[in-house]
């Protein structure tokens, strides 16, 4: 039997692993999940990342942040995983389907324009393969039109177009760190942010709809219920397993 891939090990894995269970503090946006977090702002000039328990999740955070509504039309590639749609399918939006080009398996920029109505709601390019989506002509149609754009950069992670790492490129981007990427913690991904007036948001949807982020930053004295959310935090050992490879 040909496996269909190696997960990534450098052999600082299970070191950084017994670091993280010996911190006893194993849940959450920790140190190895904060050192995660401010590689990726450091490295790709995002404007907030932040580590999620999928590609998937940080998808579904997006379609949150991007007010993805029931009847909303979302605009993707017909070629891509079914996560890509289920993240706005989750919102009641309808998936939007737009034909591939054959040379780089990417949504057709040229025939996206033809496919926006008035319910249009979001552009979701997929950098198939760490291949770029012709990004320039995409953000100008979304421009014209005030489309959200959502990168699924899950197999893009640290690619780039003319210059730019994908996933910084549109308003949200999404990485994925599933055990067939590059880069990996087991499961996992990551939301990155263009928007600083999305950021704190992101936070409290990412944390079950409180503003725990705040208080642990010691700017509230105590956290509080404050909208809705999910649980988006991946554990300890993934992001330090994910630290190791960074």
């Amino acid at each position: 039997m040909i496996n269909f891939n190696e997960p990534p090990y450098t052999g600082k894995e299970i070191e950084y692993i017994k670091q993280a269970v010996e911190s006893k503090k194993i849940c959450g946006d920790g140190a190895f999940t904060k050192k995660a977090n401010q590689w990726f702002e450091e490295k790709t000039g995002t404007k907030k990342c932040l580590l999620t328990t999928s590609c998937t999740h940080a998808t579904e955070l997006a379609a949150l942040l991007a007010d993805i509504k029931p009847g909303d039309e979302v605009i993707m590639p017909s070629y891509t995983f079914c996560s890509t749609a289920d993240a706005f399918v989750m919102r009641g939006a309808v998936p939007v389907f737009v034909d591939i080009r054959p040379d780089t398996m990417n949504i057709d920029e040229n025939k996206i324009e033809a496919a926006i109505t008035e319910k249009t709601k979001a552009i979701v390019p997929v950098h198939y393969a760490g291949v770029s989506c012709e990004m320039d002509t995409i953000m100008a149609i979304a421009k014209k039109h005030g489309l959200k754009v959502i990168e699924d950069a899950a197999q893009g992670v640290l690619s780039k177009y003319k210059g730019r790492f994908l996933g910084t490129i549109g308003d949200f981007g999404c990485y994925s760190f599933h055990e067939t990427k590059n880069y990996s913690m087991g499961e996992g991904g990551a939301l990155l942010i263009d928007h600083e007036e999305d950021i704190e948001r992101a936070e409290i949807f990412r944390e079950k709809g409180t503003n725990r982020s705040k208080f642990f930053r010691g700017q509230i004295d105590k956290y509080t219920w404050v909208d809705f959310g999910s649980s988006y935090l991946p554990s300890e050992m993934n992001a330090a397993y994910l630290c190791a490879q960074l």
